[in-house]
């Protein structure tokens, strides 16, 4: 099945009626899209409180994919509220268990920073996670253009596929070694995560910008685009059961109509969602 969302539903206001509250947006998301990406988690790891309340709020066959904690990927290498990494990544799975209880835990995602470059070091780290993560379905990203360097990609794909890690694959620009190819490969038969940055290549490294995060995902695709990545699609379903491709160009407020302009393309009606609200006025 190839399941189709975007990266969080707060921001995607062409889903919601005016008025709808915050709290609402998830019920109401989940009647347009099947899947969804946890990205609150990055940030904190989230209380089973607020997992719960999410299960609750989504229909039986939604999935999720949940973002790992900054500091598990390095992203955050100060002030992290845990005593020892295996107390952090304790409080994680931990975190996960609403999900898993309620059959709608898809992957957690580890997007490791543009810093995190392919060496000894890097690599037995990605082997300390996985262990940590036991068997829980982890899904890798890679940011440094280092993994996909001609002398590394083949190494890098057969790690991935003997340590169990889920290939995510990414469509962003070829910005200089903190982006990475489009490498179209699959590594686990059962699902494949592929996620959808944009390719706004002007906006991609800018650290230094106050905003930078919304000048980077700035972007809408056009048809051509998508047309190209249904293709990539159909190759790709031959090799693993489950796809979940997730737009994260949300800046705009571009993720959710490309997300549904996908969905048209590839012909996918979705049941069992919820039903959406009656904006009546």
């Amino acid at each position: 099945m190839i399941y189709i969302g975007v990266t969080g539903w707060g921001d995607h206001d062409s889903l919601y009626p005016p008025a709808i509250k915050s709290r609402d947006k998830l019920a109401e998301y989940s009647a347009h899209f099947p899947v969804v990406e946890v990205d609150a988690s990055f940030y904190a790891i989230q209380p089973i409180r607020n997992a719960s309340k999410w299960v609750s709020e989504t229909p039986e066959n939604f999935k999720f994919v949940v973002k790992a904690y900054q500091g598990m990927t390095g992203h955050q290498r100060g002030d992290i509220p845990f005593a020892t990494k295996a107390e952090m990544f304790t409080a994680f799975r931990d975190s996960l268990a609403p999900y898993m209880e309620a059959g709608k835990f898809a992957m957690a995602l580890f997007q490791f920073p543009p810093w995190f470059d392919c060496k000894r070091e890097n690599v037995e780290y990605l082997r300390y996670c996985k262990e940590q993560m036991g068997d829980i379905r982890v899904a890798l990203e890679f940011r440094h253009q280092s993994w996909f360097a001609p002398s590394f990609r083949e190494r890098t794909l057969e790690f991935m596929k003997k340590e169990g890690w889920i290939h995510s694959i990414v469509d962003e620009p070829q910005a200089g070694e903190g982006s990475i190819p489009t490498v179209p490969v699959v590594t686990d038969e059962e699902v494949t995560l592929i996620r959808m940055h944009g390719r706004n290549v002007h906006g991609w490294n800018k650290p230094n910008d106050t905003n930078w995060r919304e000048v980077r995902y700035l972007y809408k695709y056009n048809k051509e685009e998508l047309v190209e990545w249904t293709m990539r699609i159909q190759e790709l379903a031959k090799h693993t059961k489950d796809i979940i491709v997730l737009f994260n160009n949300n800046s705009g407020g571009d993720a959710a109509d490309n997300a549904k302009e996908f969905q048209s393309l590839l012909g996918i009606n979705y049941e069992g969602l919820n039903a959406k609200q009656l904006d009546l006025f």
